[in-house]
């Protein structure tokens, strides 16, 4: 059964950047509704706006029937063949990397004033870093995430705690709302990460012994939400797994899993000093469904879930996400000064604005609270602070100027840091 999911957020990025004399390449992780967005929702929108059909050019690379067209001139042919006035003409190319030097053929639209081009690319010869360096800086990226849970919620047949339970345990692929039990989306994203995100890295990288990788991502899906770094990761290597996987190849790995989009990276910064700390660094999973498939569903420490779905949804609202730390010279029992650094789980930046978030579980009691927002009251800048909880509680502010909400608000008001 497919349903129509409205990609609002995704959708309005394409048609913020029509006609921008660039050519949009849509990237992101594979199966999060790439072509969707590009052959029916945006189309859709194209249609409505009054683009007539011949002017909508749609090429679908992967489909074996369009096998001739992965020949670059052929399908420069084609395009040419279909360009038949100077109205503006709309081309989506889905899966854009199965044609040779597919990067010519891009560029040969950029000097042709009636062309806007839409690419889509998602394998193993179309990861992130490519897209930078391909197009001369004519590229615009735009990136494709899975569901967010408010998406999820628009097709989900259930109330919205039992939602978010199964947001947090599955993710939002788009695929997963389609299937009925919970043996086959643990099936599908088992299968998944195995025979397409493994293989496409494999294949790009022509990794021979993908045991360390694997073992890597494990790893990584085990400590989502705690500060580590290359070395770090080394010794685990060598005290749990006695292997000896140098740092230097476990940073080659960590670039490949985030140029592949399945995890990202959150670097720290020092608040008071204003300045980044390179490392340790904190990484998170793109997709909560894929890191719990990795590790077979067992470790569902919520506390760690929630800061990763928060870092997620932060991102989708297109802020930059930070580690916050602020340093504090505090007395100890016997007067002695000492340093401590106190943690900001979330420092985000969008243009001018900047928030301080801070994930909690559950807040049971004062003391609890107290110690949540420590490193909140120890920041004395104008920024808006906030404490997101699961605790089922009315938006309040408290008297440090901290706005304490629930999950659900911030995860379905996309404005709910502004107000």
């Amino acid at each position: 059964m497919a349903m129509e999911i409205k990609r609002d957020i995704h959708l309005k990025k394409l048609i913020d950047s029509k006609h921008n004399g660039m050519i949009k390449v849509v990237t992101g992780v594979r199966r999060c509704g790439k072509s969707y967005l590009l052959f029916n929702l945006f189309c859709q929108h194209l249609k409505e706006e009054g683009i007539a059909d011949n002017h909508i050019i749609k090429v679908d690379l992967e489909d074996r029937r369009n096998k001739a067209l992965r020949n670059p001139d052929a399908l420069l042919d084609y395009i040419d063949s279909r360009m038949k006035d100077q109205q503006m003409y709309y081309i989506l190319l889905d899966e854009v990397q199965h044609v040779s030097e597919f990067e010519d053929v891009l560029n040969s639209y950029l000097k042709i004033d009636n062309a806007d081009v839409y690419v889509t690319g998602s394998n193993s010869k179309f990861l992130s870093t490519d897209v930078i360096t391909e197009f001369r800086g004519r590229g615009d990226e735009i990136r494709i995430a899975p569901l967010s849970f408010r998406e999820f919620m628009s097709v989900y047949q259930g109330t919205r705690e039992k939602g978010l339970e199964e947001y947090m345990l599955y993710g939002g692929l788009p695929k997963i709302v389609e299937f009925a039990t919970v043996e086959r989306k643990a099936e599908y994203l088992r299968g998944l990460f195995k025979k397409t995100y493994l293989t496409d890295i494999k294949e790009r990288y022509k990794i021979k012994n993908d045991d360390d990788l694997e073992e890597l991502i494990d790893i990584v899906a085990s400590s989502i939400g705690g500060l580590t770094n290359p070395t770090k990761l080394e010794n685990t290597f060598l005290t749990v797994k006695h292997s000896n996987i140098s740092h230097t190849t476990i940073k080659a790995y960590l670039d490949m899993l985030q140029d592949a989009f399945l995890i990202e990276k959150s670097v720290r910064y020092d608040i008071k000093g204003r300045k980044y700390i390179d490392t340790p660094s904190k990484y998170y999973f793109s997709d909560l469904g894929l890191r719990n498939a990795r590790i077979n569903f067992r470790q569902n420490e919520e506390t760690h879930l929630m800061e990763n779905l928060i870092y997620n949804e932060l991102r989708l609202r297109g802020m930059s996400v930070d580690v916050g730390i602020v340093v504090k010279n505090e007395k100890d029992i016997n007067g002695v000064s000492v340093r401590k650094h106190l943690e900001v789980d979330f420092v985000c930046n969008q243009g001018s604005q900047r928030y301080y978030i801070q994930s909690a579980l559950r807040l049971p009691s004062e003391e609890k609270r107290e110690q949540e927002v420590r490193s909140l009251k120890s920041i004395n800048d104008s920024f808006k602070k906030f404490v997101i909880t699961e605790d089922l509680i009315s938006r309040y502010q408290d008297n440090e100027g901290i706005t304490y909400m629930n999950i659900y608000e911030f995860l379905l008001y996309e404005d709910c840091l502004r107000i």
